[in-house]
């Protein structure tokens, strides 16, 4: 007998890519969306047409959305999704694959690492900081836990990871508009934590951050690889490290100012 398997997707204003992704996953025991209480298009919609469990409820930032997704999932295996996600058919078949039979043994694996290819601006990335892309998404809730600071939390296991077969593509961005406006998202949400955790700002990292970002991911991961949408991507992602220093910057510098005004 195969292991129950539920699927966990957060969503906002995705009606036009929930469907494709849930329809990939139809196969699973259960499908959890966690909507976000600003969602204001189809979203819940086409969640509650196609999940087993929909759930609205105010976004309290992605590590904690995502525990409370997975939280709602009535099986311990769990596969996390974001709505622009698509699981291959033959991802599907080693998710299913490895899920056949319960493994008990202390040697057993508890989690599972997918690969994630990423269409943008044309075309599939497959080099720079979007390729390889591998994300720790299939793992055993009572074995895991989240972690980590906004926007990018990860899952901390308490055993054995693989890595499955087959690809998770990725529909990211609708073209680099959308991209610039993440961007001004995540960085707003990482600097948030970076001043939660009492971070000290230096000019250095706005100096030299940004273009070790771009070099990185430009000439290191061989990013030129990709053409113009390369060169494109790793200057955009120096621009998100610029941005989250340069708002962990202001907000240092408008407290300190209230401070000296109180």
């Amino acid at each position: 007998m195969s292991v129950p398997l539920s699927v966990c997707v957060l969503a906002c204003n995705e009606a036009s890519q929930l469907e494709r992704c849930l329809r990939s996953v139809d196969w699973a025991d259960e499908i959890v969306v966690l909507v976000d209480d600003k969602s204001s298009d189809g979203t819940e919609s086409v969640a509650r047409r196609l999940a087993s469990r929909v759930e609205r409820r105010a976004y309290a930032g992605d590590v904690e959305q995502k525990r409370s997704c997975a939280e709602l999932a009535k099986n311990d295996w769990v596969l996390i999704l974001d709505p622009d996600e698509v699981v291959t058919s033959q991802l599907a078949k080693s998710i299913r694959a490895c899920l056949q039979f319960e493994l008990d043994a202390a040697s057993a694996p508890v989690a599972y690492r997918v690969n994630r290819s990423t269409f943008h601006l044309g075309r599939w990335i497959r080099h720079g900081d979007f390729y390889p892309d591998w994300k720790l998404r299939l793992y055993r809730r009572s074995r895991a836990q989240w972690a980590g600071r906004d926007p990018h939390g990860r899952i901390e296991v308490e055993g054995r990871v693989e890595s499955l077969d087959g690809a998770l593509l990725h529909y990211s961005y609708r073209d680099l508009a959308d991209q610039i406006a993440r961007i001004q998202f995540f960085s707003d949400q990482a600097a948030d934590a970076l001043v939660r955790e009492g971070a000290v700002f230096r000019l250095s990292q706005l100096v030299l951050r940004p273009p070790a970002r771009f070099l990185r991911s430009y000439f290191q991961r061989r990013g030129f690889l990709d053409g113009v949408p390369g060169f494109v991507i790793a200057v955009a992602s120096a621009f998100y490290v610029f941005l989250k220093y340069a708002k962990l910057w202001e907000r240092t510098r408008l407290d300190d100012h209230r401070d000296s005004e109180a």
